[in-house]
């Protein structure tokens, strides 16, 4: 068992399972939580193997949108002190907008997957928090900045407020608080079979860099967040876009 515990919401696949592939491979023992136990499974026998440490990277179930399965959450962490705490979760929601009460359910479900979701699990963790030095990473979206996606837009801005709200609430006992801003990233389930060959096309031609990110560009951008050299890094948003959106 290492010294240093991270939780990675969304840890299954994409940017979440870069994130704790790259956190294991730094030393941190990485909870991975998840809805599907068969994708958490494989991710975390992936990179405990992948970092040589057997155990290194554990999972669990668990719907972080309904506030009864948080305790799933807090019972794997157990009487451990959490150093990290990724909330990666999250997702853009379609649905039938037609009428309004279709407008209202789609709405209701972005800012549960991505609002609720990061709000219960860092309020469920926020007393094993260690203090100081505690770290809360909150993945919002290039979406949030320049808008295009109606709710989802709207639900990763919320994310921004909370996050300064948080820091300036956590800032007296030294634990940080930032968020992390992906423009386009490839090798996700985000669009699932919505990109086209010209879709892709189009988001690298607006980057400054002309490429798509991938999951580990994000990772790395967390990987300086979570350690010791961002310890005077707190309430900013992280724009990791390819310069597809300046900074601001």
């Amino acid at each position: 068992m290492g010294e240093r515990l991270a939780v990675v919401s969304g840890g299954g696949t994409g940017i979440g399972a870069a994130v704790a592939e790259t956190l294991a491979a730094d030393g941190y023992d990485v909870l991975i939580v998840g809805r599907r136990a068969d994708v958490l499974l494989v991710a975390a026998e992936r990179i405990s193997a992948a970092c040589g440490r057997p155990e290194a990277v554990s999972a669990v179930t668990a719907d972080l949108t309904d506030p009864a399965q948080l305790a799933g959450v807090v019972e794997a962490v157990g009487e451990r002190t959490v150093d990290v705490v990724v909330n990666n979760a999250g997702g853009y929601l379609g649905g039938d907008t037609a009428t309004l009460a279709g407008v209202a359910a789609q709405w209701r479900a972005n800012l549960d997957a991505n609002v609720l979701t990061a709000v219960l699990l860092t309020e469920a963790l926020l007393p094993a928090l260690r203090r100081p030095g505690g770290r809360v990473i909150l993945l919002s979206s290039i979406a949030a900045q320049r808008g295009g996606g109606g709710p989802y837009s709207a639900a990763k801005a919320a994310l921004h407020g909370w996050a300064y709200d948080l820091a300036a609430q956590l800032g007296p006992e030294q634990i940080t608080v930032n968020v992390v801003s992906p423009g386009y990233v490839a090798e996700t389930e985000f669009f699932g079979d919505r990109m086209t060959p010209e879709g892709h096309a189009k988001r690298v031609d607006a980057t400054l860099v002309k490429r798509a990110g991938l999951p580990d560009d994000i990772a790395e951008a967390i990987r300086y967040l979570a350690g010791p050299a961002a310890g005077y890094v707190t309430g900013q948003v992280l724009g990791v876009n390819g310069g597809s959106v300046l900074g601001r």
